[in-house]
């Protein structure tokens, strides 16, 4: 966390390669730049620090409202507050102005103003100013990926997968998995680290003992082989019955612009469609 500190304290130009001009790393650095300047500047490893590892050096320090959330919006080229879009990778991160006042307040100044801004009551009305602020540029942005993310499980998993039951989402920048999601995954008998693959959606069927993913892709992240194989191995390390595949696309169009390229969707999974939602399609290699 200190390291973390100090890297979004840097003055150097930014590393989006769509930031602002004239901005600094440290007016909204991602948690693939932060783990990079940690490991590679300020460690001298040739590699940089692992993203899941940010629950652990960076969200502590966003919850007492040390870090705010913000968003790079390329079309504009301007940092907005909040993430507005489920793990876009233009999220960063930045510290609070009255955080930084007080690392750079003098001795026999820092201290109070420290147990000023820690008290419980200064916290709430912090994230409650920032949640205020992040929910006024959410509605100004695209939601495509959240939007289809819930599409998958209240649309598509109720008509294709009768028996289901969602067990994890993965639809926002808090906690990777919530209380509630870890309830419903000891009662699955499911262990979900992060240093698991996360689907998007993850779902369990009580009767079978099968576990079903879905993939929502409005820019990448398809089930593919990779993704087909490391999945399929958290299920038998688990003991389940089987798992079973579906990629979903907002749109034909997006589909096609995707596949026509890439062609990586793997075989004996599924395919839909959010825009035409009456069809389950199987992909099935000839």
């Amino acid at each position: 966390m200190v390291d973390a500190v100090f890297a979004l304290l840097d003055t150097r130009s930014n590393w989006f390669s769509k930031a602002p001009i004239g901005t600094a790393f440290k007016d909204g650095a991602a948690t693939a730049h932060v783990g990079a300047h940690i490991g590679i500047l300020q460690r001298g490893q040739n590699t940089k620090l692992d993203r899941e590892g940010r629950d652990y050096w960076l969200k502590p320090l966003w919850e007492i409202g040390a870090i705010e959330k913000v968003t790079l919006e390329s079309k504009t080229r301007q940092f907005i507050n909040g993430h507005v879009k489920a793990k876009s990778p233009n999220s960063a991160y930045r510290l609070a102005d009255n955080f930084i006042q007080i690392l750079n307040a003098p001795d026999g100044q820092w201290q109070p103003m420290f147990d000023a801004w820690i008290r419980e009551d200064a916290i709430k009305e912090r994230l409650s100013l920032q949640a205020e602020l992040a929910e006024r540029a959410r509605k100004l942005v695209d939601n495509s990926h959240s939007n289809l993310i819930s599409a998958s499980h209240e649309i598509y998993a109720p008509r294709f997968l009768p028996g289901y039951q969602v067990v994890y989402i993965d639809d926002g920048d808090g906690d990777r998995i919530t209380n509630a999601q870890k309830e419903k995954l000891i009662e699955a008998g499911l262990n979900l680290t992060l240093a698991d693959a996360m689907p998007d959606v993850l779902l369990w069927n009580p009767a079978t003992d099968c576990l079903w993913v879905i993939e929502a892709v409005t820019s990448d992240g398809e089930v593919d082989l990779h993704k087909k194989a490391s999945l399929t191995a958290f299920a038998e390390k688990h003991g389940k019955a089987g798992i079973g595949f579906t990629t979903t696309y907002p749109t034909w169009r997006k589909a096609a612009e995707r596949q026509s390229r890439l062609k990586n969707l793997a075989d004996g999974t599924w395919l839909w469609i959010q825009e035409d939602p009456s069809r389950n399609i199987h992909i099935l290699q000839a």
